[in-house]
C-alpha cells in the first residue's frame, strides 16, 4: 500500500452563497470544498472522471472535525494528502486553513464502483499508476 502522497493546495474563496444568514460557512459546504480539492487532484494527475464510463469514485467513509468557522470573503486553502492507497481504496487526509488557522479536518475513504453492476471494484489502472 502506497502512502503519503502530497497534493497541491487548492484555494477557495467564500462567497455569499456559501454562508448562512450570519455570514458563516454552512457546514455542508466544507464537504464540497474537500470534494473540489480531490476532484482537482484527479485532473492534475490526468484522470478525468467525465471521460471514465466504466465506473465512478464514491466516498465510503468520512470523519470530519470542525475547528473554527470560516466566514464570508475568507480566502481558504484546502491541503490534501493521500495517506493510504491500494487497489481497492484510497484514504485522503484533508485540512481547510485560513492562513495558519485550522478551519476543519477530514479523513475521507474513497473507493471505485462499477457503473453497470454498482459493485465495488479495483481502481482503473491509469489512476493506480499515477498515485
Amino acid at each position: 500500500m502506497k502512502t503519503q502522497l502530497p497534493i497541491s493546495p487548492f484555494p477557495i474563496k467564500v462567497f455569499v452563497e456559501d454562508t448562512d444568514f450570519q455570514g458563516f460557512v454552512y457546514h455542508a459546504n466544507y464537504i464540497k470544498y474537500f470534494e473540489r480539492a480531490r476532484s482537482q487532484f484527479l485532473n492534475d494527475i490526468g484522470f478525468f472522471q467525465s471521460d471514465d464510463k466504466q465506473g465512478y469514485f464514491v466516498v465510503r467513509k468520512i470523519s470530519l472535525q470542525f475547528v473554527t468557522p470560516a466566514k464570508l470573503e475568507d480566502e481558504l486553502l484546502v491541503n490534501s494528502t493521500v495517506t493510504k492507497a491500494s487497489k481497492a481504496r484510497s484514504v485522503f487526509y484533508q485540512q481547510i486553513l485560513r492562513g495558519d488557522t485550522i478551519i476543519a479536518n477530514a479523513e475521507i475513504e474513497v473507493c471505485y464502483v462499477n457503473s453497470v453492476s454498482g459493485r465495488p471494484e479495483q481502481f482503473p489502472k491509469q489512476f493506480l499508476d499515477r498515485i
